[in-house]
């Protein structure tokens, strides 16, 4: 069975995300823990949580994605600022557990021209100081373009990370196809040969999500502008060979598409649905 879903706005709580998924034909979905920009998280209101496991579980939706705030950077050359965002992920994690079993995903970080070593030291530092045996929310590191000093631009970077981790298992990858499209892995042209990349470099059971964008730019360009699915430089034949390969069509699949409303991810959703091949 596929799962998909795309993006969906907190404001309204989590309910309301659960029944914005449904709508639109999703059994899944991504939200941001707080306001993308960063700042203090909406308080948790336990009716509500409450009211969306109970739905969850009658509509079949399954392991929903918080993504973290873009500003959070926990290997910046800034010690207030690798604080600040220590606290946030930390606060993340703690109100992940009132949805347990979940993922929680972050972009790696820009290291800021201290360099790739200083930087991975920083966000292992900050994982290991966070990540705990008694957790049931397994945390994401996201495959990243690649522009100005992201960490997360390669395969190599993304597994010296993991195996640095003291909890591996509490830890995995969302594998954004954008990201990866930008940063010079052509899964247009080759497919098997990246996943066997990642499996060599990473190993495959690392891989728990995947982020299904089109790329408003040419192979290895490294500025990570999403596009919608069919309009970019990956194209549509080649985004359902993701969907529908046999190591990845298991896993959950997040829209991240440019769309302007829910309409157009009900659209998507359905022409990816038509065209997903059931075992």
């Amino acid at each position: 069975m596929l799962t998909i879903g795309c993006h969906l706005s907190m404001s309204s709580g989590y309910l309301s995300m659960a029944k914005d998924a449904v709508t639109i034909g999703a059994n899944t979905f991504q939200f941001f823990t707080r306001n993308p920009r960063g700042g203090k998280a909406k308080a948790l209101d336990m009716n509500d949580i409450n009211s969306f496991r109970a739905y969850c579980t009658q509509y079949g939706i399954d392991k929903i994605l918080a993504h973290a705030p873009y500003t959070m950077n926990i290997c910046s050359a800034d010690s207030g600022i690798r604080e600040f965002a220590k606290k946030m992920m930390a606060d993340d994690l703690r109100r992940m557990e009132y949805t347990p079993g979940n993922y929680y995903n972050f972009h790696p970080g820009s290291h800021v021209n201290q360099g790739v070593q200083t930087g991975i030291h920083f966000i292992v530092d900050t994982l290991n100081g966070l990540i705990s045996e008694e957790q049931t929310t397994t945390v994401l590191l996201e495959t990243m373009a690649g522009k100005g000093s992201e960490i997360g631009r390669c395969f190599e970077e993304i597994s010296e990370i993991i195996n640095a981790v003291e909890h591996r298992d509490k830890i995995g990858v969302c594998l954004d196809t954008c990201h990866i499209w930008d940063g010079g892995y052509d899964i247009c042209n080759h497919l098997n040969a990246v996943i066997d990349e990642f499996d060599r470099l990473i190993g495959i059971g690392k891989l728990k999500a995947i982020h299904l964008n089109d790329s408003k730019n040419p192979l290895g360009s490294h500025k990570d502008r999403h596009e919608c699915i069919g309009k970019g430089y990956i194209g549509f034949e080649a985004l359902m060979r993701v969907v529908n390969h046999p190591v990845l069509k298991n896993l959950p699949f997040y829209l991240e598409t440019p769309q302007p409303d829910l309409n157009g991810y009900r659209d998507e959703i359905s022409i990816i649905r038509d065209n997903f091949i059931e075992d």
